[in-house]
């Protein structure tokens, strides 16, 4: 009775969910016996041990990242095991609660090869989170699993979830021991274990930790990171870390490991130094790549032209421009975009409508970005009804404005002295129940108030409540702003 008691109390902890989502069709792969199963998952861990010759390959093996190359052989993504997941079926992260209920899962299906154990395994550990006993109690139940099914046996993809498991716990202790059970089961890390790897860490916020287990692993040559990994982590790592140390890394990984940068690598260190301001750098890093061997690319271009907009440095995005087209490199619909509106913000309206022209017969076609970038720039010259000439062009070339298009003409022409004319849009929007900006409402209002017509603004007030464009108590703060400003006015 007791064990009875015990069973029905383990059934208990699994979820509503189907057993049969946990089975899949029979392996025709035989068999290894026990002792082959839990040699591998007895409880030995040392990061010294996966720092061995274990992990050692020949050197010709290695990847080679000078060049630019399409997509590699082997994935960087987990075995589909790993990803389709279906619904937990544990509730509790208890370990002996966890054993019970796979036992009793066992007896369910006396054909225990059908159960899919990754899925289980995946199940167990997402309950377990990041608690401190977590990624041992994986490792126990794993070890569990492997003793009493005698149709499962760890796989790479088992290995793989009990990797991105312990990279959530606070070092890298967990990892490495995950890696040591991987090698003496006979599964070499692959560039795939790196990439989960990577990716786990640098998700939990961990790069400097990512950044020391890849130099672990090309300091062995066992897998070196493919370029798609490389340059996740260099690119995480650009985010955290000043320029001096991102560049001291890669030279690191490049002159211990061999491992350069590649075309990629000085897209995403461009587009870095731009969002810091930093064009000159970006200059430099654009003759380094060259002196190379490598060809910059349209999308190169765009970063630096968009760092150059940010800037408003209008002489270097035609310079920019014109080495584009003088390489043979052709422009695309991000690079017209940019273009215009650069030289828009900069108020060359004259030279942003040459480049409208030169991109329709380009085949490129004008888009929202495209004419909300003039319009803007218009309004800023102080030419609103211009913009709002162009908002019919645009919609009669099938273009449809959205919610910044009409923002941005709403405040040129409130700004403008045309109020009539934004009262019009505004009616126009409210009948089609179009959403303005926060910054729309607002410039509105306080030119209504200014203008005396209190009315009017509470009414854009209740459209902006009633279309939940803005929330209350931001909306009434600028309201009594206005209504104070009015009141010291008159006074």
């Amino acid at each position: 009775m007791g064990k009875l008691s015990s069973a029905s109390s383990s059934l208990r902890k699994l979820k509503k969910s189907p057993l049969s989502s946990f089975v899949k069709p029979p392996s025709s792969s035989s068999s290894p016996s026990q002792s082959q199963r839990s040699k591998s998952l007895s409880p030995q861990s040392s990061e010294q041990r996966f720092i061995s010759a274990k992990c050692n390959v020949r050197s010709s093996n290695k990847t080679q990242f000078g060049k630019h190359v399409s997509s590699p052989s082997t994935t960087s993504l987990p075995h589909p095991s790993v990803t389709s997941i279906p619904v937990d079926i544990f509730e509790t992260s208890d370990l002996e609660d966890a054993k019970k209920s796979f036992d009793l899962l066992l007896s369910k299906f006396p054909d225990s090869s059908r159960l899919d154990y990754n899925s289980i395994l995946h199940s167990f550990c997402n309950v377990g989170g990041d608690t401190p006993t977590a990624h041992r109690d994986a490792v126990a139940f794993l070890r569990h699993m492997s003793i009493h099914s005698k149709s499962f046996t760890p796989d790479r993809s088992s290995y793989h979830i009990l990797l991105v498991h312990a990279c959530l716990q606070p070092d890298l202790a967990a990892a490495y021991q995950v890696l040591d059970l991987m090698s003496r089961a006979d599964f070499s890390p692959t560039q795939a274990s790196v990439d989960i790897v990577v990716r786990s860490l640098c998700t939990a916020d961990r790069v400097d930790d990512a950044c020391e287990i890849v130099k672990l692993f090309a300091a062995n040559h066992n897998s070196p990171p493919d370029q798609y990994t490389y340059n996740f982590l260099i690119k995480c790592l650009c985010k955290i870390r000043t320029l001096d140390t991102v560049y001291g890394y890669i030279q690191e990984l490049e002159t211990n490991a061999g491992i350069e940068p590649n075309i990629m690598t000085y897209t995403i260190l461009i587009d870095s130094v731009c969002r810091n301001k930093n064009l000159r750098e970006a200059s430099r890093l654009l003759t380094v790549l060259k002196d190379r061997g490598f060809q910059p690319d349209c999308y190169l271009y765009n970063t630096i032209l968009k760092g150059y907009c940010a800037m408003n440095h209008c002489n270097d995005i035609m310079n920019v421009y014109n080495e584009m087209k003088s390489e043979g490199i052709e422009p695309d619909l991000v690079t017209y975009n940019t273009l215009v509106f650069g030289l828009a913000k900069c108020r060359r309206i004259d030279q942003a409508m040459k480049f409208l022209k030169i991109m329709t017969e380009s085949g490129h076609s004008p888009d929202t970005v495209t004419y909300t970038s003039l319009m803007n720039g218009m309004c800023r010259n102080g030419d609103a009804l211009c913009a709002l000439e162009l908002l019919e062009v645009m919609e009669e070339n099938g273009c449809e404005p959205n919610e910044c298009t009409y923002s941005t003409l709403v405040m040129g022409l409130c700004k403008g002295k045309h109020l009539e004319k934004g009262m019009e849009l505004l009616k126009m929007m409210t009948g089609a129940g179009i959403k303005l900006e926060t910054s729309a409402y607002a410039t509105l209002v306080r030119t209504l108030v200014r203008e005396e017509k209190i009315a009017e603004a509470y009414g854009v007030f209740d459209y902006a409540i009633e279309s939940k464009s803005l929330p209350d108590e931001l909306a009434f703060v600028h309201l009594e702003t206005s209504l104070k400003w009015l009141e010291k006015w008159k006074n």
